[in-house]
């Protein structure tokens, strides 16, 4: 089962230095129908003014993976990193039994980026951090781990049995990708125009996917687009 929401089915918040858009219930947004998809939680597309950003505030049981489209953002935690992530780069990190950090537009030029939530596998874990560097062709014509609690090479880790792909499809190039009944696979359109299993979705809209072993996905023009394969 495939279903399609457009851009508007999104919340959204414009507080000035930011403006987001949350897929799922979040911060102001609340719908009791919209909570999560699977075992993710949240999957908020942040637009960050510069100099300014989010201040020190807690976690706890989350893996929270950031991707970063557009700029850098400096990251501080307590668990004593001090860090830049910039365009093309993901970080993750395990909330776990609680951690607090911070994050921040120290550039001159806006950010974007995404963040999302996963539920972990297990309650309790130490809070650890991740960071992997890659270069924007390496998602070009393939869908690429970026992170993953399910072995896959070269991506950052996370402790549940989920990946998150980035890809980028040159218009009419198609691929195909393999999941499992009972699985939870969200996919969200960053550019272009994509028709997945016969069904159209444009740029910010969403699939939310089920009880489907294989997705035939195809580019109707040049596109970009996050998939993430959960529980």
């Amino acid at each position: 089962m495939i279903t399609i929401l457009a851009p508007e089915k999104r919340g959204r918040a414009d507080f000035g230095w930011l403006k987001t858009s949350y897929l799922f219930s979040f911060a102001n947004y609340y719908d009791p129908t919209n909570l999560e998809w699977g075992a993710i939680r949240v999957f908020n597309d942040d637009f960050v003014a510069p100099a300014s950003g989010f201040p020190p505030h807690p976690h706890a049981e989350m893996e929270i993976v950031t991707i970063v489209l557009e700029g850098a953002i400096t990251h501080e935690d307590s668990m004593r990193h001090r860090e830049k992530v910039i365009a093309g780069e993901v970080q993750s990190m395990t909330a776990g039994d609680g951690l607090e950090h911070s994050e921040y537009n120290a550039e001159n030029t806006q950010l974007h980026l995404y963040q999302i939530w996963i539920r972990p596998g297990k309650s309790g874990l130490k809070p650890t951090y991740g960071q992997k560097k890659f270069k924007h062709t390496d998602w070009e014509g393939k869908l690429l781990a970026v992170a993953s609690g399910q072995g896959k090479k070269g991506a950052t880790g996370i402790n549940s049995d989920s990946t998150i792909y980035r890809c980028r499809l040159s218009a009419s190039r198609a691929i195909v990708h393999k999941t499992e009944k009972g699985r939870h696979v969200l996919l969200y359109v960053t550019e272009g125009s994509l028709t997945v299993n016969g069904k159209k979705l444009g740029k910010e809209c969403q699939a939310r996917i089920t009880d489907e072993e294989k997705l035939e996905i195809a580019a109707n023009a040049d596109s970009s687009f996050i998939l993430i394969d959960a529980p």
